[in-house]
């Protein structure tokens, strides 16, 4: 028997502009490539849909613009999707597509289900925090109140993501960019999320921190079995890190399957192109 997967994404959508009548059809849309040249909407993500099992993986790959960060954001609500369909294989949450909660209940879900590692540390991290109160931020807005079962916790996390507990208190403005990407990874696990996202995290870092990086997510997977969403637009990324993949392009789903069946034979011809150009 096939195992349930963690979390099921059917159909999601999200525009950016209102649509008229020469592109909200899809059977008469005219598009050039995502974008309505005759009002200017942009279709940033368009009928995306994909499984994530149980401590897998799963790569998403694509070009700058091609609606992959704005699809994680959507799953995360950072930004709200115009349709679709969401759920998550928790007792609590079975059968319910999360999109249509209450914002109460989308806070659980991101204190408690998900955890998330923003491209930009300044997103997921409070700069005039200490990192072991960004840590402990986390935990009371999950709920935890003993501040020494918070201290111990969070010193763990940091140790576990190699910062030097002598800097714990130091505000994260104070760090490399790699040692703030560690940072937010260590927020991220503070509640043992079963569903982790990460978005484009070795962006912007110097080869050798970023081979630091992706150790320390290989790591992580290895030991906790966390399910993890990889966005990125290195192939090189989502081949040491993800099992399976999707690749996207003008915000649709172009090609998808294991990661070593895609690098080894990809179909389409812009899959065909990104690996080449990683020969």
């Amino acid at each position: 028997m096939r195992e349930q997967p963690i979390l099921e994404v059917r159909n999601l959508q999200k525009q950016f502009g209102e649509g008229c009548r020469h592109c909200l059809d899809p059977e008469t849309r005219q598009l050039e490539k995502n974008f309505c040249s005759y009002c200017g909407t942009v279709y940033a993500v368009h009928d995306v849909s994909f499984d994530l099992y149980p401590g897998e993986v799963l790569g998403v790959v694509g070009e700058s613009g091609s609606g992959k960060s704005t699809m994680l954001q959507g799953l995360y609500f950072d930004t709200d999707l115009a349709s679709g369909e969401v759920y998550i294989n928790e007792p609590m949450l079975a059968g319910q597509n999360v999109l249509t909660l209450s914002s109460q209940q989308k806070r659980y879900i991101r204190n408690y289900i998900y955890g998330m590692v923003y491209q930009n540390p300044l997103d997921g991290l409070k700069m005039k925090f200490s990192s072991i109160g960004n840590i402990a931020e986390k935990m009371i807005a999950a709920g935890s109140r003993h501040v020494g079962d918070i201290e111990a916790r969070s010193k763990t996390l940091l140790e576990d993501v190699h910062i030097p507990l002598r800097r714990m208190k130091e505000e994260p403005r104070n760090f490399s960019g790699g040692m703030q990407q560690r940072v937010q990874i260590a927020k991220a696990l503070s509640n043992n999320p079963p569903i982790l996202f990460l978005d484009e995290v070795t962006t912007g870092l110097d080869l050798s921190v970023q081979a630091s990086v992706l150790d320390l997510i290989k790591q992580i997977q290895r030991e906790l079995h966390i399910s993890m969403i990889v966005v990125s637009h290195d192939l090189a990324v989502i081949r040491m890190l993800a099992d399976r993949s999707i690749v996207m392009l003008n915000g649709t789903i172009i090609e998808k399957g294991l990661t070593d069946q895609i690098l080894e034979d990809p179909q389409h011809e812009y899959t065909q192109q990104l690996v080449y150009s990683l020969l």
